[in-house]
């Protein structure tokens, strides 16, 4: 095809994709059967003048796919053999396992060139990079072709009206200028609109792979609670990392979030004086138990356990149990018991009376007493309770969680098996899976 200056130009498929609705998307082969999920597209620029397109668009060069146990591999693009609704489907099932690793000069869609801040057109008008579209060649090639960008709202002399979103328009990846140059500090409100999504710990598989300045603008954006999740699927580096990006007002209150035995766990590594600013910054109901649970020796009970299980009184309902086990928020593991126990119902709580597993709980009449189906033929657990004594004692009774009591009795958390999981896997295991 000839363009209007008389120069060649490759004839494109009529088939154009926007990168950003591939994220998440099943990989299948030809057998129907899973690879993974992809997690990003993979492209290279052009060589060119700083901030300025060259002559030719963007090669992508293939898919980010994520496999099991969270590692991501690369798969040539070339292996698409189609794009359905919910699924890619390759060419062949042969894949390489090796692990992702980016390559100078190149760029992660989703991950780096979404947010980021571009000239378009002659007039260099700001605008900000929405979403990135690719087509492929008549050789069969893919390239980048158009470049959905917002431009931003300007009063009348240019400048940048605040809390105004300009509209949303295509163009020519050749019309936008600042794709090749090193990003500098962008958003992510475009990115957390693909991937904000996820699984906790699938976000925190992706913000892994960021490059670090780009993981620190994404961690900025999450809400307090969202973030407070993602950090307890880190490597405890990373979570460090993240929490001295925040002011420490923001930290405290994110903290505040975490589980109280993830919260204890992350602020033993800091510093002596800066787990004080921050616990002293953090409301007292919520610092209180996670000082109790910093005072407890590593590798016992006490420093395992959460402070927050599910408690009620020996006079609640059957009715009312259920209710609190249906919390969204519980692990598995915490939601299969509630513990049974004398007022307070806070932890350390009054005498602790025993347990009612779920499955008791969904057996009986709603309207019935939890003390009526307390279960206490079980002994708790101590705080100063050795780690392989806590094992075998879940093994022993095939539980996945188990109360943990003080000298008098009174409960002041329960051990989970994923608690335990944490502790007995090696301490690099959270990198291994990211790998």
């Amino acid at each position: 095809m000839e363009s209007a200056d008389g120069s060649l130009q490759p004839v494109t498929v009529a088939t154009r994709i926007f990168i950003a609705r591939l994220a998440g998307l099943g990989v299948i082969d030809p057998n129907g059967d899973q690879v993974g999920r992809v997690r990003d597209v993979v492209v290279r620029q052009h060589p060119a003048a700083p901030g300025l397109p060259s002559g030719q668009p963007p090669r992508v060069l293939g898919l980010v796919v994520e496999i099991q146990h969270r590692r991501r591999i690369f798969v040539p693009i070339g292996r698409m053999q189609s794009v359905d609704p919910d699924a890619i489907v390759l060419s062949t099932g042969t894949v390489n396992l090796r692990r992702f690793e980016q390559r100078g000069g190149e760029q992660l869609v989703l991950g780096e060139l979404l947010d980021r801040p571009v000239l378009v057109g002659p007039a260099k008008t700001p605008a900000t990079v929405v979403d990135v579209a690719m087509e492929q060649t008549r050789t069969r090639d893919w390239e980048v072709s158009r470049i959905a960008v917002r431009e931003h709202a300007a009063g009348r002399l240019g400048g940048r009206l605040p809390g105004r979103r300009g509209h949303v328009r295509q163009v020519d990846w050749s019309e936008v200028g600042g794709l090749a140059q090193p990003g500098g500090e962008q958003g992510a409100a475009h990115l957390l609109a693909v991937i904000g999504a996820m699984r906790a710990a699938d976000l925190a598989s992706t913000l892994h792979d960021l490059p670090p300045q780009r993981r620190q603008e994404v961690a900025r954006a999450l809400d307090d609670d969202r973030l407070a999740d993602v950090l307890q699927e880190l490597p405890e580096e990373e979570q460090i990392e993240i929490i001295g990006w925040l002011d420490e007002e923001r930290a405290a209150d994110v903290l505040e979030e975490m589980d109280t035995d993830d919260a204890a766990d992350l602020l033993a590594e800091l510093p002596p004086e800066e787990q004080e600013r921050l616990l002293t910054l953090m409301t007292p109901a919520e610092a209180a138990p996670v000082r109790r649970l910093m005072t407890y020796a590593k590798g016992t009970a006490g420093s395992l356990m959460t402070s927050e299980p599910v408690i009620l009184g020996p006079d609640a309902t059957i009715a009312e149990a259920l209710a609190r086990i249906r919390d969204p928020n519980l692990t598995p593991a915490l939601a299969s018991q509630v513990y049974v126990c004398r007022p307070p119902a806070a932890t350390p709580t009054g005498r602790y009376l025993g347990v009612a597993h779920f499955q008791r709980l969904l057996r009986e009449p709603p309207s019935d007493l939890v003390g009526a189906v307390t279960d206490d033929d079980i002994d708790p657990l101590y705080p100063d309770t050795p780690i392989a004594e806590v094992t075998r004692h879940l093994a022993a009774y095939n539980l996945v969680a188990c109360a943990v009591v003080d000298d008098t009795l009174r409960l002041v958390g329960a051990v989970t098996v994923d608690d335990i999981l944490d502790a007995l896997l090696p301490e690099d295991w959270r990198e291994t899976a990211h790998g």
